[in-house]
Parts: structure tokens; sequence; C-alpha cells
């Protein structure tokens, strides 16, 4: 009786389920992921109920659209770095002099932001923002 030579069999590691717990594994992770949505600042914006009437002699308008285009007592002006030198010469002929500010909704606030700072320039600081009355 002839005997043969085995042949060594290597072990391994059987791959065949390997692509089943791999998708598993990322179908556990799918589902017990949490994602935070960036919601911003929370900022409560003033609404206006009442309020009192300014004299129109004491006030300067400064109206601001959508298009960035900046009116000061209805003269427009395309720069935002003019207000600054509009606005000391008005505050030299009278320095109780009130800055109303109506700016559209949709307008960039940028574009408020760099208005604020030249009023400051200015020396304006009184500043009034206006909105419109709630109804009802």
């Amino acid at each position: 009786m002839r005997f043969s030579k085995k042949k060594d069999k290597t072990g391994g590691i059987p791959t065949a389920s390997m692509a089943d717990i791999a998708f598993l594994l990322i179908l556990f992770f799918m589902v017990t992921t949490v994602f935070r949505v960036v919601t911003g600042l929370q900022v409560a914006l003033p609404k206006s109920e009442m309020g009192h009437k300014l004299r129109s002699r004491d006030i300067i308008h400064i109206y601001v659209n959508t298009r960035e285009r900046i009116s000061i007592n209805d003269r427009i002006f395309m720069d935002v770095n003019r207000v600054s030198s509009i606005m000391s010469g008005e505050i030299q002929k009278d320095p109780h002099i009130i800055v109303s500010l109506r700016i559209d909704e949709e307008t960039k606030y940028n574009i408020v932001g760099d208005i604020f700072d030249q009023l400051s320039v200015a020396k304006a600081l009184r500043v009034s923002l206006a909105t419109e009355k709630m109804r009802g």
C-alpha cells in the first residue's frame, strides 16, 4: 500500500461574507450618525408698536436699497466711503442732528456695517433705525 503525500493546506480567512459585513457596518453608521444643522445666530429683530415722531428738520435720512445704492437726503451716492465726509459736514452744521437709517430688509449686512463704521468716523452718534409699524 502506497501512501500519497498530502499537500499542505494553508489556513486562510474566508472572505465570502466580507462584503456583507462591510455593508452592515456602513448601514449601521449611516443610521446612527446625527448630522448637525448649522442654524447660525439666533437674532430677535425688534418690532415697532409705538414711537414718537421727530421733527423733520432735525433728521438726516440715509436710504439703502437692495442694489446697495445709498441716498442721503434724496441725493444718490454710490460709494459707501463718501458717507463719512458728507455726514461730518452735516454734524458740523448741527451737532444735535439725528441720523435715520432706512435699510431694505434684503440688503446685505456688510453694507450696513460699513455705513455704521462711516457714521462713527464722522462722529454721528445719534442713529435711529427706522422700522415699519406693525399693523393690528
